[in-house]
Parts: structure tokens; C-alpha cells; sequence
């Protein structure tokens, strides 16, 4: 569950020309600097609901700055798909 909800997470930024779903930028067209930012708070987000699961059914396991590197990585894995459809496949005017 946590693994399809990080999935989608990391693809939501790439999707959506808002600035947190909220409101449009002024130039029309959302910067990568926007798109990590959000991946960046959907990733802290993501992690602390996780944290939240855990500690709801078991004492929560304190973890050294290498888990998160590796799950930042994993993260940033896992938005791949949607940077390909922003960057690579989109043709214009979609």
C-alpha cells in the first residue's frame, strides 16, 4: 500500500501544471524547480504517514540518515515515469 501511494506521489508533479494543485503559475507553465519541490513535500509526506502506520502497530523503529538516502532514491525511481511523459514523450499542444 505505502508502495503504490510513494509511486504515485512521485508521479503527481508531472501531471498537473498547478502549483500544488492549487493555483497556476504566472508564466503558464510549471518549472522543474516547482516539480522537485513538490516531489520533495509529497516525499515527507509519504514518510510520515508511513511513520504514522507504524507506529499505530508497532514501537516505530528509529532509522540512521542511509535510510532515507535509500529511500529518497527510491523516490526518485519511482517518478521516473512521469518525467518521461513531461519531458521526452509529450508532444505539444496535449
Amino acid at each position: 500500500m505505502i508502495g503504490t501511494l510513494a509511486a504515485v506521489a512521485a508521479n503527481v508533479p508531472f501531471f498537473s501544471e498547478k502549483i500544488f494543485f492549487f493555483r497556476a503559475p504566472q508564466s503558464g507553465t510549471k518549472n522543474f524547480f516547482w516539480r522537485l519541490l513538490e516531489m520533495m513535500f509529497l516525499f515527507v509526506l509519504v514518510g510520515g504517514f508511513a511513520r504514522f502506520l507504524e507506529s499505530r502497530f508497532s514501537p516505530v523503529h528509529e532509522q540512521n540518515w542511509q535510510f532515507y538516502a535509500s529511500a529518497l532514491a527510491l523516490f526518485l525511481v519511482l517518478a521516473w515515469p512521469g518525467f518521461v511523459w513531461r519531458f521526452f514523450w509529450r508532444k505539444p499542444g496535449l
